[in-house]
């Protein structure tokens, strides 16, 4: 191993004792968190407003400031990429990241401050290498270098001073030199808006380089590969990297992709693989443990503070607020966040379990709403309503039930969107019916659209016409007809499709 990679594995080494503080002491992590958010945000308009200055703890926090979504922060939002500052963040604001569309807008954009940068998303970063090599003491992942599959950097329409990319862009950016020394693909390469290109050149690039690592998406990574093998002729990704060691996997699930990837993709014992919760709002959980795949430890000095919101079995929320001292094991919590950009009280739209509290460890559990986000598209129930309803429309179709779940990739094959849908009346042009759905979606969901870009990810929806009477013998048969009881218009997962497609 050489100088450099010695020194940087012994910074990083050094950075364990602070992580296993939050072992031992989180509840005095989250109060020191607390009162610099509640000190940093209190001369801004949002904390003028709501009272910061006599807020002495958590309790008057809760009195004092509302929950917000995204819509409700909006306006402050919308002010602050105009130019204003001052508003939700003391520290100037200039880069925004990008994410999914909410009920009301395409696209949302969360503000990216100095502190978040560095304090959050960047310590994230450091402290995933810290636990990697806690985990793996003998690794080699720093003679070769660590592959970066991020998004796009865009100009923002309403202030040429700032920025608008997605999270992963935004970071890989303003990354330090040292960082941008150990990774790949280059920048001007990795920043690229036309995915299409953006893969060939990735492939092109990277296929030459010795990697040790990979930190991405497990949908973009399989695009990825299977164009380094195409370009390279060779069967299996480890003749083109063998000395690869780690996949570094987030933002949609890995359950579906676990064997693939163990099996097929990266079939060595010498390759493990360590999720990481890293969202646009906020890094928020790494796998600290790699013997419990789908668990991650809770990071708690990153500058967010959490609250939660236990829900019903029916996935209602109460009408409770849960600090962190008071949740428990195996409750489904929507998270509540505050942090240092502005989002205050701020509900993300995941759910969570903890699996322990001592280390509180999470394991993601699902949204707040309904939603499929099997490729990073995040398509949310407003999205395929619309979408349903234009194709409807535009065929004369009129509509029984319907439900929709992912297909996975398999074979080198993009995946796609199973519709299963029982019409009363069916389309009088089934190709345009399914063409207008598809165009909805990606009008209205700038991440499902990125994913359909060339069918790189996914391909047109999959959508099948039920019988008469499907749906009624599916939900009797799981004893759910009556009452409240409705098909599930979303899913995650394939289990009900596959019941469902037994009946057909």
């Amino acid at each position: 191993m050489s100088i450099f990679n010695e020194t940087l594995v012994w910074i990083m080494k050094r950075r364990m004792p602070r992580i296993e503080a939050m072992y031992l002491r989180p509840a005095d992590v989250q109060e020191e968190c607390f009162k610099e958010l509640i000190s940093l945000g209190e001369s801004t308009e949002w904390g003028k407003k709501y009272g910061y200055s006599d807020i002495r703890n958590s309790e008057d926090f809760r009195k004092n400031v509302p929950i917000s979504t995204y819509e409700e922060l909006f306006p402050y939002i919308d002010r602050m990429m105009q130019g204003e500052q001052n508003i939700l963040w003391s520290s100037p604001i200039s880069w925004f990241s990008k994410s999914s569309g909410t009920t009301n807008a395409r696209s949302k954009f969360i503000p990216v401050s100095p502190e978040s940068l560095g304090d959050c998303h960047m310590k994230g970063g450091k402290d995933m290498i810290t636990l990697l090599l806690h985990n793996k003491p003998d690794t080699k992942i720093f003679d070769g270098k660590g592959l970066s599959i991020g998004g796009s950097l865009s100009s923002n329409p309403f202030n040429e001073n700032m920025l608008l990319g997605d999270v992963s862009a935004v970071v890989m950016k303003n990354l330090p030199i040292w960082a941008q020394m150990i990774r790949t693909p280059s920048l001007d390469v990795a920043l690229m808006n036309d995915w299409d290109q953006k893969i060939e050149r990735m492939a092109l690039e990277t296929s030459k380089e010795n990697v040790t690592s990979i930190l991405g998406v497990p949908t973009w990574t399989l695009v990825l590969i299977d164009k380094i093998l195409e370009i390279t002729g060779k069967q299996n990704i480890l003749e083109v990297w063998p000395n690869f060691e780690f996949l570094v996997h987030g933002a949609v699930a890995f359950s579906p992709y676990r064997n693939l990837f163990k099996n097929q993709v990266f079939p060595s014992e010498q390759v493990s693989f360590m999720e990481i919760y890293n969202a646009s709002e906020g890094f928020f959980g790494i796998q600290d443990d790699l013997s419990l795949p789908d668990e991650m430890l809770l990071m708690l000095d990153y500058g967010i503070y959490y609250e939660f919101i236990p829900l019903d079995d029916a996935g209602e929320e109460k009408d409770t607020i849960v600090p962190l001292s008071e949740v428990a094991l195996g409750t489904n919590y929507a998270v509540v966040i505050s942090t240092n950009a502005g989002l205050w009280r701020y509900k993300i739209g995941d759910t969570v379990k903890f699996t322990s509290l001592a280390p509180y460890r999470i394991k993601i559990s699902g949204r707040t709403k309904m939603f499929i986000n099997a490729f990073g598209e995040e398509v949310i129930i407003e999205n395929a309503e619309k979408a349903m309803s234009k194709a409807l429309k535009a065929t004369q179709a009129e509509l029984v039930d319907y439900t929709v779940a992912p297909a996975y990739m398999e074979g080198g094959k993009s995946g796609c969107h199973e519709w299963l849908v029982e019409f009363s009346v069916p389309p009088n042009d089934f190709s345009t019916f399914v063409d207008i759905l598809d165009k909805s979606l990606r009008e209205d969901n700038s991440d499902y659209d990125a994913k359909r870009a060339f069918d790189l990810v996914l391909s047109l929806p999959k959508v099948h016409q039920l019988s008469k009477g499907t749906f009624y013998e599916w939900m009797k048969s799981r004893g759910k007809l009556g009452g409240q009881h409705k098909v599930p218009r979303l899913s995650n997962n394939r289990e009900y499709v596959e019941e469902i497609l037994k009946i057909k």
